[in-house]
């Protein structure tokens, strides 16, 4: 296992491992973000149905929940690249049966849960995998901090990707490069990465029984519900403006590529905060910013209450993606919380849980504004998602660790927590 000390991103591409895992992601990462576009696509060509194509979309978060807590065991009870391997080759296999001509609507977007219901326990995985292949300390937060920044590039690159392609190739081709992606990370992670052994034998009874308990251990334990509502609360809240952009664009009398330049500006934020955040601070300082940021994130959405115009607009979104930084922090403390045959089910709940609040968000965002304008809803998201972060702040601190014991959920041992302030100290 690599010591906890890095110089940086860069020291991360010195594991072997880590740059497959890095590859593969990438890889697969893209070929999600063109197969949304071009499913998408294909299904508003073959049905003209405006809600359909919608529905397409929405399906991408709405299982999430169901993998992340009934196939959560999956990550703990078996090899960690078995399980990753296996996971792309049925992504693969999903993608393939998409492209057939004759595979019906209903079939596409059974075929879309099914993609989606699998992308927790895969990224669950491969989170509690990082511990293993690159320590519990300040590597693994590069690592983590590292894969969230691509993902958020991702976003911006895969976009502009999927609309040439398509631009070009028929949807059905533009699904296939999917797969070809799927297939590719599938060989990497194979080629690429150790075979470790699961974290528990899988004796304690059927996966679903496995999995539930895993999850009620890890919410039962007040210091771990309260990191992971920690990463959820802000992300609720912070969604409102990306779910209103186009209605509060055209208000504003603004076209297309002004729209677009607004959805770019709060991944921009997350992208070049975070990015400070890994590179120019130590870990006790990073560690000290998780609960100032985390309390005021959202707060620069007051100033849609204003009204503002489209320069104001874009500083309000930079910083409210640059509140995400403090993730980077928050990632060491829960990675030290988790005992560890309970890290891969942690993990993929972590997972399940912040799609599907996202998810939520948009949905009470988009409902509000049906009743308040768009400035108003925004407003209010900042203004009651402050309070609420406010008080789960408050809440962590109590439970933080300052020297004091704690037991590990679901362990019966006692264990020494960490001190807050160096997340860097692991156990032996």
């Amino acid at each position: 296992m690599p010591k906890n000390t890095s110089r940086g991103y860069g020291s991360l591409f010195a594991v072997r491992e880590f740059r497959f895992v890095f590859a593969a992601h990438l890889l697969s990462l893209l070929g999600v973000v063109v197969s949304e576009i071009a499913l998408t696509f294909l299904v508003y060509e073959l049905t003209g149905s405006p809600l359909l194509s919608a529905l397409t979309f929405a399906l991408g978060l709405l299982p999430y929940l169901v993998g992340g807590t009934l196939l959560s065991g999956v990550a703990d009870r078996y090899p960690a690249r078995r399980v990753l391997v296996i996971c792309d080759l049925l992504c693969a296999l999903c993608v393939g049966v998409m492209v057939l001509p004759g595979t019906p609507i209903a079939g596409l977007l059974a075929l879309r849960c099914v993609v989606a219901a699998i992308a927790p326990v895969f990224t669950g995985t491969r989170t509690a995998a990082l511990a293993d292949i690159l320590g519990e300390g300040d590597l693994y937060v590069l690592g983590r901090s590292l894969l969230r920044i691509v993902s958020q590039s991702a976003q911006l690159v895969g976009f502009g990707v999927g609309g040439v392609l398509l631009a070009v190739i028929p949807a059905r081709g533009a699904i296939c490069v999917t797969a070809g992606t799927f297939l590719c990370s599938a060989v990497l992670l194979r080629l690429g990465t150790r075979d470790r052994p699961a974290r528990t034998s899988g004796r304690g009874g059927a996966l679903l029984r496995d999995s539930l308990g895993g999850v009620r251990l890890l919410l039962g334990d007040r210091r771990v519900r309260g990191l992971l509502l920690l990463f959820w609360m802000p992300a609720m809240f912070v969604v409102a403006p990306e779910a209103l952009m186009a209605p509060y664009a055209d208000g504003l009398g603004l076209g297309p590529a002004t729209l677009g330049l607004l959805m770019c500006a709060m991944p921009v934020g997350h992208i070049v905060a975070e990015l400070y955040v890994g590179t120019a601070l130590s870990p006790r300082a990073r560690s000290r910013l998780v609960l100032p940021v985390a309390a005021l994130g959202v707060l620069p959405l007051l100033m849609y209450a204003a009204e503002p115009g489209l320069g104001w607009a874009l500083v309000a979104l930079v910083l409210a993606g640059a509140g995400a930084a403090y993730v980077i922090g928050l990632d060491q403390w829960f990675v030290a919380a988790v005992p560890e045959e309970l890290r891969g089910r942690a993990m993929t709940l972590l997972t399940a849980g912040l799609m599907t609040i996202q998810g939520f968000g948009m949905a009470a965002a988009g409902l509000a504004a049906e009743f308040l304008p768009v400035h108003q809803v925004v407003a209010g998201a900042g203004a009651i998602g402050t309070l609420c972060c406010l008080v789960l702040v408050r809440e962590v601190h109590r439970t933080g660790p300052h020297g004091r014991e704690e037991q590990a959920p679901g362990t019966g041992r006692t264990t020494e927590v960490r001190d807050a302030a160096d997340p860097q100290v692991t156990s032996g």
